[in-house]
């Protein structure tokens, strides 16, 4: 069965650095694993140089009912794309805040 991508559920991502605060809210990635995340600018007016990704950033996003968190360890660009690798990814307590 196929899907397109407007039938599937968004995937989104909370990107915080230190030092700074808060990144991103909610910034839709095309795929998410336990390891990272992608994002595919095909068809896309903006570019994987316009996001503003550094290691050393705190990645967040929900898993079911549970906020996951993880660590950029690596950014990768490609001309249409953004790979970025994670690290020291755990779930969070479930009575954690984020303001």
């Amino acid at each position: 069965m196929h899907v397109s991508r407007t039938e599937r559920r968004l995937l989104t991502v909370d990107i915080d650095r230190r030092g700074y605060g808060r990144r991103y809210t909610s910034l839709p990635v095309d795929e998410l694993r336990q390891d990272g995340f992608s994002i595919n600018f095909e068809g896309a007016y903006i570019r994987p140089e316009h996001i503003d990704v550094r290691v050393g950033d705190v990645v967040r996003w929900r898993k079911e009912e549970r906020w996951i968190q993880g660590r950029v360890v690596e950014v990768r660009r490609e001309a249409l794309a953004l790979h970025v690798t994670l690290a020291d990814v755990a779930p969070l307590p479930p009575d954690a805040f984020f303001p």
